[in-house]
């Protein structure tokens, strides 16, 4: 049922005049705009102060620097060198090669700026960013699965799918729903199940569930998931992928962040009254009376 499912897609969503639309760029489109809505939601709910028009500013922001930090990620973590013997094929996107690992980090760069710029409170900016992620995530995974992309290896269940082209003709595991799942469908539901707790849990807890949910869930389908053919498998082994090398330090920076959760237990910023932390520096943080509210 599910390799007759694939074999009825089209990775192209529409085609008008000259340009031709595909299902993969508008899933980076409504996955960043579903996250954006989830996050002014979220963020109305704990009545942190912070208004459309900031999440606005700073999802446009993340935008680029996911973009950018995708790309920019395949072509150092993935390209063997290639795109430094073919420099103009590093904006060739329409070739294929994204990375979350550089879009993760292109978006985490864009937020600080833009926090440090704005003077948002860190961890609660950071945490809602955290809980929004998921559905984008889950939007990306479909739209690998439609592109017939990042399968997994041969296997004889039922779910089985054939790919074609560099697949091959035998089923495989359809390793991009299994990620859309986990990574996404399920993180989504827990965090956002997580969200809607009075109070809230404490700053830094949501984004270390993210990246401790993230970790294990894409950990578990690397085992599945085949590397990619430029590079295989890493350290001699015929188990350990890039993805996992990528992944492993996000376990443990997860752990971090929801053992600083525990240990501080600073409540999420509510109405204007920011709770503060001596240790993060470079963040100014608005008092509850006479703070100034900005639209910007």
């Amino acid at each position: 049922m599910l390799n007759s499912l694939y074999q009825s897609l089209d990775p192209v969503a529409f085609t008008a005049g000259p340009f031709t639309v595909r299902w993969y760029g508008l899933s980076y489109v409504f996955g960043i705009l579903l996250a954006a809505i989830i996050c002014v939601r979220t963020a109305r709910r704990w009545k942190t102060g912070i208004t459309l028009d900031t999440v606005l500013t700073f999802t446009i922001v993340c935008a680029v620097g996911i973009i950018v930090g995708a790309r920019l990620g395949y072509v150092l973590f993935y390209g063997e060198g290639y795109y430094f013997m073919h420099p103009e094929k590093i904006l060739a996107t329409s070739e294929g090669g994204m990375s979350f690992h550089g879009g993760l980090i292109g978006m985490t760069i864009a937020l600080l700026i833009t926090i440090r710029v704005m003077k948002l409170p860190l961890l609660t900016v950071v945490d809602l960013a955290a809980i929004s992620a998921p559905i984008a995530l889950l939007l990306v995974r479909c739209a690998n699965f439609v592109n017939g992309e990042l399968w997994g290896a041969v296997t004889d269940a039922p779910w089985g799918v054939v790919f074609g082209g560099g697949a091959g003709l035998e089923p495989r595991h359809p390793t991009q729903l299994y990620e859309a799942a986990l990574e996404g469908l399920l993180l989504s539901v827990v965090l956002n199940v997580l969200a809607r707790k009075r109070p809230p849990l404490p700053q830094g807890s949501y984004i270390g569930i993210f990246l401790v949910g993230y970790g294990v869930a894409r950990i578990a389908v690397e085992f599945v998931r085949l590397p990619d053919q430029q590079i295989g498998y890493l350290f001699g082994t015929d188990w350990v992928t890039m993805g996992m090398v990528l992944t492993a330090p996000m376990l443990l920076v997860g752990a971090g962040f929801i053992a600083y959760a525990i240990k501080r237990r600073l409540p999420q910023v509510s109405g204007g009254s920011v709770a503060t932390d001596p240790d993060i520096e470079g963040v100014q943080l608005q008092e509850a009376d006479g703070a100034k509210k900005s639209d910007e």
